[in-house]
């Protein structure tokens, strides 16, 4: 006979276990989430690769990822016969002296604003960062105006110097924070020594401050690369067309290609990639560095 001591009270799950159920649940589903997030948006640059290494005809039947017969034929037509070696050049000297104009100029402008002390420091720095909040798109008509005037609109020094001043606030604000964070000890032994202000700069706060400077470059970079809008109203020679523009051209044509397109914009996505990847441990350490800061 069983007594009533015998029984085992049925334990009931702790505080602590439900709050561990409930968040292994949470996680779960926003893993869920985020994976069903991911497969959606990749899906759109599966179809373009594989458009790319198909003919128009396949593209137009649709119905299916893989390409039954790939080519690189429409990627090398699409490479000689549509200029895009000019195009691709163009879009590189753009984008090359824009991110180096960007990272030396406001280098040496966030030094002078974290280090330095001169009248007007803070409200000059203010002032930068206010900019933030002004639309690209209010300044278009005074920027084709200037340039007209300064007879640079057309050509590619009449884009790389809007570029340049647009990514000033968030240029700034970044490699401030960065070089504030560089221990000003290190400035005070190097001045013991004999070092000079441009020497400390080169010497201690630009290694120091390089994750910094690589996010700002491919904040810089990446943008600059697919620029339309302001490309569209200061470009009309064809020979100083860079890919955002040749790209357009292409939408425009009254028999469109896909496969040629989509080849097209693959040549132009694949060194943003390549460039990415490259140098995301320094992306990722930059934007932590700029939040802590």
């Amino acid at each position: 006979m069983t007594t009533t001591a015998q029984i085992a009270p049925r334990a009931l799950p702790s505080r602590r276990t439900r709050r561990s159920l409930g968040g292994i649940s949470a996680r779960t589903a926003v893993t869920v989430a985020l994976a069903a997030y991911a497969v959606v948006s990749f899906y759109p640059f599966l179809w373009m690769v594989s458009a790319a290494f198909k003919t128009n005809s396949e593209v137009v039947s649709g119905g299916h990822l893989i390409p039954h017969h790939p080519t690189l034929q429409t990627l090398s037509d699409t490479w000689n016969k549509l200029d895009f070696f000019e195009y691709f050049t163009n879009s590189l000297k753009v984008t090359v002296l824009t991110t180096v104009l960007v990272v030396v100029v406001y280098a040496a402008a966030s030094y002078a604003f974290a280090v330095l002390r001169f009248p007007g420091r803070r409200l000059f720095y203010r002032l930068f960062l206010a900019l933030l909040f002004v639309p690209g798109v209010v300044t278009l008509l005074p920027i084709v105006l200037l340039e007209s005037r300064l007879d640079i609109l057309g050509t590619h020094w009449g884009l790389v110097l809007p570029f340049v001043n647009g990514s000033a606030p968030l240029a700034v604000l970044m490699l401030t924070n960065a070089f504030n964070t560089v221990p000003i000890e290190l400035r005070e032994a190097a001045r013991m020594d004999g070092a000079g202000e441009l020497r400390i700069f080169a010497r201690i706060y630009l290694p120091l401050a390089l994750p910094a400077l690589v996010t700002i470059a491919l904040l810089t970079a990446i943008p600059t690369w697919n620029e339309y809008q302001l490309t569209r109203i200061s470009l009309n020679d064809p020979h100083t067309y860079t890919l955002p523009i040749a790209l357009q051209a292409m939408q425009s044509e009254s028999v469109v290609q896909y496969n040629s397109l989509m080849a097209a914009a693959l040549i132009m996505v694949v060194p943003v990639i390549i460039l990415f990847l490259c140098a995301q441990r320094y992306f990722v350490n930059g934007l932590m560095g700029a939040v802590k800061g």
